[in-house]
């Protein structure tokens, strides 16, 4: 679902009752715990956590008026999406947290390539994604990018 929002706490604050609570969780555990240099805003009509141009100037390639995104985090109609691009983008992250995710939840992992769709908004693996969050740095975010990148 959209929300039109200039910013997280915005974002939030549109959220029906039920969804405040853990978006409001999440969002201040990825603030508290993004690794250095990301910024917090609004990117894609949600709440995102980007590498600032003045850290990437060339911005996203698609678009490079926008900041390289990292992490977003949305409401949608059936659940609470977490978007992490570096589980799509590094498969030794991607088997780590497919592989710890048991031990942080009794619900079967719902997930796509670097989307986790927590349906159980009472059962959000809160101490997974903070520890998610320390296996990347923003240098090692934009090597993989470029990485990425110069191969198309």
């Amino acid at each position: 679902m959209q929300y039109k929002a200039d910013s997280p706490e915005e974002y939030i604050s549109q959220l029906p009752d039920d969804r405040k609570a853990p978006m409001t969780k999440l969002h201040k555990l990825i603030k508290d715990n993004m690794p250095e240099g990301l910024e917090s805003g609004m990117g894609y009509g949600m709440p995102a956590y980007f590498v600032p141009k003045s850290i990437y100037p060339p911005g996203y390639h698609c678009k490079p008026f926008p900041p390289l995104p990292f992490i977003n985090i949305a409401s949608q109609k059936n659940f609470i999406a977490l978007y992490h691009s570096g589980l799509y983008a590094k498969k030794e992250l991607y088997d780590w947290f497919v592989a710890e995710y048991p031990k942080h939840s009794k619900f079967k992992l719902d997930m796509g390539k670097s989307c986790v769709r927590f349906k159980k908004v009472d059962d959000i693996p809160y101490d997974l994604i903070k520890e998610l969050l320390g296996k990347m740095t923003v240098e090692e975010w934009i090597d993989i990018y470029e990485t990425a990148l110069n191969k198309k």
